[in-house]
Order: C-alpha cells, then structure tokens, then sequence
C-alpha cells in the first residue's frame, strides 16, 4: 500500500520506477574492476567485452602518453576555456582534429553530448526548424528539444520525406519579408552511423538535399570517426565531400578514439561563433590539458589503417557466420552488430544467459528503442580475437530460438574480407 506519510514528490518517484521495473526496462550499473579491453573483470568475474564502443581497442593503451602529460600539466584545467583553463595543449589538439577531418578549424568539448546540445542551441533561435532523423541520439534529441526553434523529425533514412518537408519550408520563407537577423532558417541534424542500428546515412545525398533547400548540415559522426573514411577520418571522407558540403561536423574522442571529450569541425566563421554562443562550451570547466595531449597520441595510432583493415575483417566474418547460423543481425556493416529480439524479457534472459557464459552482450530496451524492439546490441572491435568471436556466435547459437531465426531460404553468406565501409 502507498505510504500516506510520502510526499506527492516521493509518490511520483515511486511510481515511475515501479513502472520501470514492471515493464523490464530498469537499469542497472555495472562496475568494472579492470580497465577497459576485449577481456574485463566485474565483480570479479572475467567477461569477454561485446558491448564497448571502444572499436580499435585504443581504450587499453595510452597510458605512458597519459603520464607524460599528467606530469607536466598536474590533474586539471583549472576553470574554462574562456577564463584560464585553455591551453597550448588544447590548442595542438583541436588543430590536429581539425587537420584529420579535413576543416579549417575545430573546437573541444566536454563530452559529445555538451557538444551537440551546444551546437544546436547556439546555431538556433525562435522561428527557426531543426529537421531530425526519427532515430538520432538521445543528445541530438534533447539539443532540438531544448532550442527554442520548431522541431519536426522525419522517418529514419527517408530523405523524400525531408526533402519535402524542406521544400515546404522554403516556400513559406520566401513569401516571408524579415530583417536577415530574424529571417527563419532551418537546420538539419543526423547521425551518420547509427548507434542502435548501425547503419549508415546517406550523407552525400543529405548534403545535395540542404544545398538545394538552403538548409544547414549538422552530422554526429561519433560512430564513424576512426571506422569510415580514409585513414578513419570520417563521414565527410568516406562519401568525398569538402567541408563545405558537410559544414557542421561532430566527432567524439571516446569511441574509436578511445578516450574522452568531443569536438566540432567547420570552418573558422562557425568555430568563432560557437566560442560566443554555445552555452555548454562557455559556462564548462575545460577538458584536462593531460587527457587533451595524451589524445594527440592515440589519434596517430587511429591512423593506422592496419587497426581498421583488422575491424572490418571481424566485422565480415562475424556476419557471414551469423548468417550461416540463422541469426537474424539488422543491416549493419558497421562494428555495431543488433540481434533483434522483440520483447524486454527475452532479451534481458539472453543477456543475463550469455553472461553466465563468460561473454557481455547489451540487452538494448525501451526507451532507448522503440517498443517491441529490444536487441542485444553486439560490438566489435579491432581488440578481438576469431576465437571470441567464435565462441559469442556458439552461445548465440544454443540460446536464440528458433522462432527468431531466418528462414533457410533468407539465409545469405557474405565475403569476409569485405570492407564495404
């Protein structure tokens, strides 16, 4: 029975978590005892990592670069960017990000999501339309949420939809007469690779769109830099546009990169703007100078194709021998691998069953993806062996049902050395 002593604010706690828990959507923390790897230890209990985002395995190595720096420039920034917390090191590494993505300028953040938030409200104001893929992150989400712009999405990878929508808008800015500073504009926000489902927008065919409509192109490309592009650089490399075409671009250091912190790439006009307006670069202690020089470091080991080349291959033979086995994995080319399952309960006792089993598999749930969706989200990284791989794909056998596999006559193999990113 309810406590007639709680207050209506404990009341309104204890109901939305109760919900949470009835519905099999209640998270829970995981604490490591190791650092991060293809191998880790939680609670004492050696599990094989398939759940990192950390696709090179640069998360395990940097730690002399780390101390080098550490020693010469002590645990923190001090204050922020703006007051007396930027540095030469914040300096050498925002040009350096700059330089592998291939624009004029970038500028550091705290995390991916300070930096989406941050851009889209600073680029924004009243009047203005944000156009959203319908399953962008959370970050990108809440940064148009939070604007005081109109905010529409449009239906996942559907750019006859966002086309039209933007041929609306245009008609209607055209017949309006406003002073430049007031005239609505419209931003369009994506990622390029998706984090539930792992594929990949159509960014070439993004940017023709905006060009065309007069529109501003904002890209996260925190799942591709490092996995796509030449020499890991990128969205904008892997489809060839200039820094024009893709003229505001997102990349996060704790993904392939291994580390920690974001940026935003564009040209200087934009990067200047963005040190006036954007909130969360203005009013935030600034990234430590030692993490942003020892990220100098493993952004030269990124570079190093061979850590790639070894990915993909993974990538390539953990779907061939999926698809032999009858796994139902989405359409995704990338190092994030969803087995769909359907509904919170199996998926949280596939989890929880693999677990058991020594390997660490995500059980992915609403509200992070639609009703009637939840996956394991597998991941992949350079850092894995074929023996791990092999061992996820013998438990994936034994425990998903046949109910959820493909029909025999779906199943289609693939070519392993493929590299189709």
């Amino acid at each position: 029975m309810p406590n007639s002593c709680s207050t209506p604010w404990q009341r309104r706690l204890n109901h939305a978590s109760q919900q949470r828990r009835q519905l099999d959507q209640w998270r829970q923390r995981s604490t490591l005892n190791s650092q991060q790897g293809p191998v880790v230890q939680r609670n004492g209990q050696p599990l094989i990592n398939f759940c990192s985002n950390d696709y090179l395995g640069l998360a395990m190595g940097g730690a002399n670069a780390l101390a080098q720096s550490a020693q010469r420039w002590g645990l923190g920034s001090g204050s922020s960017h703006l007051v007396c917390g930027h540095s030469s090191a914040h300096d050498e590494l925002e040009r350096a990000l700059a330089r592998h993505t291939g624009y004029p300028a970038a500028l550091l953040f705290s995390t991916g999501y300070m930096a989406n938030v941050g851009c889209i409200n600073a680029l924004t104001q009243r009047g203005d339309l944000i156009l959203q893929d319908k399953l962008n992150h959370a970050s990108l989400i809440d940064g148009a949420l939070l604007s005081r712009a109109d905010f529409l999405r449009y239906r996942h990878l559907d750019y006859d939809q966002l086309q039209q929508r933007l041929i609306q808008r245009q008609s209607l800015m055209q017949q309006a007469q406003q002073e430049i500073a007031k005239q609505p504009l419209t931003l369009v926000v994506s990622d390029s690779i998706f984090s539930m489902d792992g594929d990949l927008a159509d960014v070439a065919r993004l940017s023709q769109i905006c060009q065309q409509q007069q529109a501003l192109l904002m890209v996260d490309d925190a799942h591709g830099l490092g996995i796509i592009g030449k020499q890991g650089a990128g969205v904008r490399s892997a489809f060839d546009l200039s820094s024009e075409q893709l003229p505001v671009y997102i990349g996060t250091l704790g993904k392939a990169l291994g580390g920690f912190g974001a940026f935003v790439a564009g040209d200087q006009a934009l990067i200047d703007y963005l040190v006036q307006f954007a909130r969360p670069y203005i009013y935030t202690t600034a990234l430590p100078p030692a993490v942003a020089e020892a990220m100098l470091s493993n952004l030269e080991r990124l570079q190093d194709d061979s850590l790639r080349h070894t990915l993909h291959q993974h990538i390539g033979y953990f779907r061939q021998r999926a698809s032999q086995l009858g796994l139902a994995l989405m359409p995704s080319e990338s190092p994030i691998q969803p087995l769909m399952i359907g509904d919170e309960a199996s998926a949280m006792a596939i989890s929880t069953e693999l677990q058991q089993r020594g390997l660490w598999v995500t059980a992915i749930r609403p509200p992070t993806v639609p009703n009637g969706s939840s996956r394991l989200r597998i991941t992949l990284t350079a850092a894995h062996t074929t023996a791990q791989i092999d061992q996820l794909l013998t438990a994936l056998d034994e425990l998903i049902p046949e109910s959820l596999r493909l029909p025999a006559a779906d199943i289609r193999s693939s070519d392993p050395q493929g590299e189709t990113l």
